[in-house]
C-alpha cells in the first residue's frame, strides 16, 4: 500500500510537466486541447544585403583587370586566331564577355532579385558593352553561317579546285628505277625507329615525330621527320641545346640517315612555352589561321616548318583554301610569310584539303539538288592516296569513282602539292584496293600485304605499282597491276625483275610491241664477257635464260620471245651483250634485263 501511494503522488507531480511539453498536433488531426500553450514561430533571419565594391570607376577597373587577365591566360593556352573567319575567335569573345558580366555581378552587389528579368535588367545597366558585343557576334555568326551554307553556295564550292583534263601517257613520262618510291609511311617509320635505336646517345633521350613528310630532296624522293623529347623531364634536361638531329628516309634505297646538326632545333611542335611552334606562330601572326605545320628541309639541309596560311573564301566560314605560308627556321625561329613560297617547298596543300576540294567539285558542279536527286555525273575520290615525284615537285594521286562506290574507278587526279595545279585523267579501271587484293593473291602463300598503289606509266600503260610487305612490316617483293585490265599482274623480288616480268606480260597480251617487252626506264649499257652459268625458267608462258658472266654474281635475263638466239648460248661462250641498268656498273647480285647479244671470237 505504501508503494501504491508513492506512485500516485509521483503521477500527480509529473503529469502537468509532461502535458505542458507534449503537443498532440504533431501527430496530425489538428488536435488542440484548450489550455495548451503554443510556442510562437521563430522569426526568419533577414538576409544581409551585399554591398557594392568601391565606386563605379573602381568596380569597372576591377572587372576590366580580371577580364584582361583571363583573356591573356586563355589566349596563351588555347591560341585562338584573332580573325572573324575563325570559329574559335567567337568562343574566345563569348568567354571574355561572360567573365566580365560575372565579375560585375559580384562587384556590384547584385543578388539576383527579380529572377531572369532582374538579371537582364542588370546586364543592360552594368554590362552594356559586353551585352551588345555578344548580340553583334551572334548576328555575325548567323549571317556568316548562312552565307557559307553549301546549299546556297554550291556553285562556289565546286570551283575551289582548278581542274583540267589531260592525257596520262603523253604527259607523265616513264619513271626510272631510282625515282620510284618503294616505301610507304609505315615502312619508313619502322626504318626510322630501327636507325634511332642504333644511336645510344639519342635513343634514351629522344623519340621520332611520326609525321614523315614526303618531299624531293636533291632529286630523290625521301621522307623527313624531326625528333622530339622523350618526356617532360628529358625536355627540361635537353632544352638548352635543342633537338640535335632529324631523319631522312630514302624511299628508293630504303636507307635511313640521321642528320646531326651543329646547332639544335629549338622551335618545334615538341617544345613548350614560348618556343612551342604553335605559340611562336600565334604571337608573331595573331590574325592568321594555319593548317597543320609540315617539316621540310631545303636543298642545303636546313630544317624548316612550312605553315600553310588558311583563308576562308566563301562567306565567313566556308571555302577553306591556302594562301601562302609562313616558313619557320626550326633552329633559330626566324619566321617569314611568303605568298609565293620558294621552289624547294614541296608540301603546301595537304592531301586532305585537295581531296575535299575535289569532292566539292565532283558533287556540286551540276548543282546541289543534283547531288541528292538524280546524281548525274556525281563523283568522289577513293579512300587513300599516294605521292609521285614529277619534275622536282610532289604530286598527290587519288582515284575518282562514282558516288555509288562500285569498286571501279572512272579516272584519277594528279595534283601538285605546291601549286594545287590538278589534272584529271579519264581512265576507267580497277579501284586501288581491288588492285592491291589482286597483287596479294599472286603471293597468297606468303601472306604479304600490299601498300597503297602508286600510279606509274609503264610502256604507255597506266600501271599500279606497290610494295609487298611481310609480317615484320618490311618490303619483301614488288607488284605491278594494269589499271584497265587488273588481271594482268606481275611480281618480282626487285623493281627491275617486277618491271621486266610486267612488260613481258604486256607483250604476251598484245598490249605493247615485242620490242617494248624489256625494261627501258634506264640507260642501255654494253659489255663483253664469258658465260659461266646458264639457268632457265618459264614466266607467263615465256622461257627466260638467266646468264651469269665471269666475275659477276648477278644474272642477265634473256627473254627467248625477244632474244631467240639465247637458246644457242653455252657455258664458256664469249659474248658482247647489252642490258638496261640505272647504274653504270653491273650489279654484284640480282637480275637485270638483257636486250640482246652477239658472239665474239
Amino acid at each position: 500500500m505504501e508503494n501504491f501511494a508513492w506512485l500516485t503522488y509521483r503521477k500527480e507531480q509529473f503529469m502537468p510537466f509532461i502535458f505542458q511539453r507534449f503537443d498532440p498536433r504533431a501527430f496530425g488531426g489538428g488536435f488542440n486541447p484548450e489550455g495548451f500553450q503554443q510556442e510562437p514561430p521563430r522569426p526568419r533571419r533577414a538576409r544581409k544585403a551585399r554591398q557594392a565594391v568601391g565606386s563605379k570607376f573602381t568596380r569597372t577597373l576591377i572587372n576590366t583587370v580580371v577580364t584582361l587577365v583571363f583573356a591573356l591566360v586563355y589566349f596563351y593556352l588555347e591560341l585562338p586566331a584573332l580573325n572573324l573567319h575563325a570559329e574559335e575567335f567567337y568562343v574566345f569573345a563569348f568567354l571574355i564577355c561572360g567573365v566580365y558580366c560575372a565579375c560585375a555581378v559580384f562587384t556590384s552587389g547584385f543578388q539576383g532579385d527579380g529572377g531572369m528579368r532582374g538579371y537582364v535588367s542588370f546586364v543592360k545597366k552594368q554590362c552594356a558593352i559586353p551585352f551588345f558585343a555578344v548580340v553583334a557576334l551572334i548576328i555575325a555568326l548567323a549571317l556568316g553561317s548562312v552565307s557559307s551554307w553549301v546549299v546556297l553556295r554550291a556553285g562556289s564550292y565546286s570551283k575551289l579546285l582548278p581542274l583540267s583534263t589531260g592525257d596520262f601517257t603523253a604527259e607523265v613520262d616513264e619513271i626510272s628505277y631510282d625515282q620510284i618510291p618503294m616505301l610507304d609511311k609505315d615502312s619508313a617509320a619502322r626504318l626510322g625507329m630501327r636507325k634511332l635505336g642504333e644511336l645510344a646517345d639519342m635513343v634514351s633521350q629522344f623519340e621520332i615525330l611520326p609525321s614523315y613528310t614526303q618531299i624531293n630532296y636533291r632529286g630523290r624522293p625521301v621522307r623527313v621527320t624531326s625528333l622530339r623529347y622523350g618526356d617532360i623531364i628529358k625536355w627540361f634536361t635537353n632544352r638548352s641545346a635543342g633537338l640535335p638531329a632529324y631523319l631522312i628516309i630514302d624511299m628508293v634505297s630504303q636507307e635511313a640517315e640521321v642528320v646531326r646538326l651543329s646547332e639544335g632545333m629549338k622551335y618545334t611542335t615538341a617544345e613548350h612555352f614560348g618556343r612551342n611552334l604553335y605559340r611562336h606562330l600565334r604571337f608573331n601572326f595573331p590574325t592568321m589561321m594555319f593548317d597543320d605545320p609540315m617539316f621540310e628541309i631545303d636543298e642545303e639541309g636546313v630544317p624548316y616548318w612550312v605553315c600553310p596560311r588558311i583563308v576562308r573564301t566563301i562567306g565567313l566560314f566556308g571555302g577553306v583554301d591556302v594562301k601562302g605560308a609562313v616558313l619557320v627556321n626550326a633552329i633559330n625561329g626566324e619566321s617569314e610569310y611568303y605568298e609565293q613560297v620558294p621552289s624547294w617547298v614541296d608540301r603546301l596543300y595537304s592531301d586532305d584539303l585537295i581531296m575535299q576540294q575535289y569532292n566539292y567539285y565532283g558533287q556540286y558542279h551540276n548543282g546541289f539538288l543534283n547531288s541528292i536527286f538524280g546524281q548525274r555525273d556525281v563523283t568522289v575520290t577513293t579512300e587513300g592516296c599516294n605521292y609521285l615525284a614529277i619534275d622536282d615537285d610532289v604530286y598527290v594521286y587519288t582515284g575518282i569513282t562514282s558516288v555509288t562506290s562500285d569498286e571501279s574507278n572512272i579516272g584519277f587526279i594528279l595534283s601538285n602539292q605546291r601549286t594545287k595545279e590538278t589534272r584529271f585523267y579519264a581512265i576507267a579501271g580497277a579501284e586501288e584496293y581491288s588492285a592491291a587484293a589482286s597483287a596479294e593473291s599472286q603471293v597468297q602463300q606468303m601472306r604479304y600485304e600490299a601498300t597503297f598503289p602508286l600510279l606509274l606509266n609503264i610502256a604507255g600503260q597506266p600501271t599500279y605499282f606497290m610494295a609487298l610487305k611481310g609480317a615484320d612490316g618490311l618490303v619483301k617483293m614488288f607488284a605491278m597491276v594494269n589499271v584497265q585490265q587488273y588481271d594482268i599482274v606481275s611480281t618480282g623480288s626487285t623493281v627491275a625483275d617486277c618491271e621486266t616480268n610486267y612488260r613481258q606480260t604486256l607483250s604476251h597480251r598484245g598490249l605493247v610491241e615485242a620490242g617494248q617487252g624489256s625494261a627501258v626506264s634506264g640507260d642501255t649499257k654494253e659489255q663483253s664477257g664469258v658465260v659461266t652459268e646458264i639457268r632457265t625458267a618459264v614466266i607467263d608462258g615465256n622461257t627466260h635464260f638467266y646468264v651469269r658472266m665471269e666475275g659477276s654474281l648477278g644474272y642477265l635475263d634473256f627473254n627467248a620471245a625477244q632474244v631467240p638466239d639465247a637458246v644457242l648460248l653455252s657455258v664458256k661462250d664469249r659474248i658482247h651483250y647489252t642490258y638496261v641498268l640505272d647504274t653504270v656498273e653491273f650489279p654484284e647480285h640480282g637480275i637485270v634485263p638483257a636486250t640482246g647479244f652477239v658472239f665474239e671470237d
